[in-house]
């Protein structure tokens, strides 16, 4: 087994970046930030103020439907872009752009079967939890059901966490990509599931503060529909630079458990 040091990603990674920051920014910007903004905008206003634990969610417009599809295969293009960028030296941003858009078909199916997986537990644990909320009640079974789905999701997240780079630097097909990211990750779990929830944290700590601040300034300038738009492409573009660095940390632990 490979061994994995998060510290020495994390140092590679900020050299890299420093170093490969005028290719990489403007790859986020246009495939990562601009679609999110744009998407941003096009959300409903009663979407924007659902609050936590709200259950009855309005139905999305279609253009919305749409706008999700469309930002969702454009970030996907992007994110491979960025791994073309982070695991092959030399390589032009235009190469790095058809690599991505070519290996796309395979990421989007690759990510459909781990999907498929999850649904097919979460639907077997639905049954189960109907069998247990006739004796532990509806409550307690809804219960128990979220504290093993959640724990599932995030421990298939960080088995999948290389699926990214696999598919871009490898020539492999759906299987062998999933089997490939699964194997790597293997002995590391704990270590990643760490990574990953520090992740999620600090970054929804700067997204907050940066809508915070970005919407206030708006505000003063143009009224609340700046304050809106505003805040959306800051955040957009602060969720683009993490994810600059989260790309090219996960390229760098890649590289480390791939030898």
């Amino acid at each position: 087994m490979a061994a994995l040091s998060i510290g020495k990603a994390w140092e590679e990674s900020v050299a890299f970046v420093k170093r490969e920051g005028q290719l990489l920014f403007p790859v986020a910007l246009l495939f990562l930030a601009v679609p999110f903004a744009i998407l941003f905008q096009m959300m409903p206003a009663e979407y924007l103020a659902m609050t936590p634990g709200q259950t009855k969610i309005p139905p999305l417009p279609p253009t919305v439907k749409l706008g999700m599809m469309v930002t969702a295969i454009i970030t996907l293009a992007g994110s491979l872009t960025l791994y073309a960028l982070a695991l092959k030296p030399g390589i032009s941003v235009g190469e790095a752009i058809r690599l991505g858009v070519q290996r796309l078909p395979v990421l989007i199916g690759a990510a459909l079967i781990a999907a498929l997986g999850y649904l097919m537990g979460v639907v077997l644990l639905s049954l189960v939890a109907g069998l247990l909320s006739v004796v532990i009640g509806a409550p307690a079974a809804v219960t128990l059901a979220t504290i093993v789905l959640v724990p599932l999701l995030i421990y298939i997240i960080a088995r999948l966490i290389l699926l990214n780079a696999v598919v871009i630097d490898r020539n492999d097909g759906l299987i062998a990509s999933l089997r490939a990211a699964w194997m790597l990750t293997a002995g590391h779990v704990w270590r990643l599931i760490a990574f990953i929830i520090v992740l999620i944290v600090i970054s929804s700590i700067i997204q907050m503060a940066v809508q915070a601040v970005f919407g206030v300034i708006g505000g003063l300038a143009g009224g609340p529909e700046a304050a809106r738009a505003t805040g959306d492409f800051a955040v957009a573009a602060t969720s683009a630079v993490i994810q600059i660095y989260f790309q090219v940390m996960t390229a760098r632990i890649y590289r480390q458990l791939n030898g």
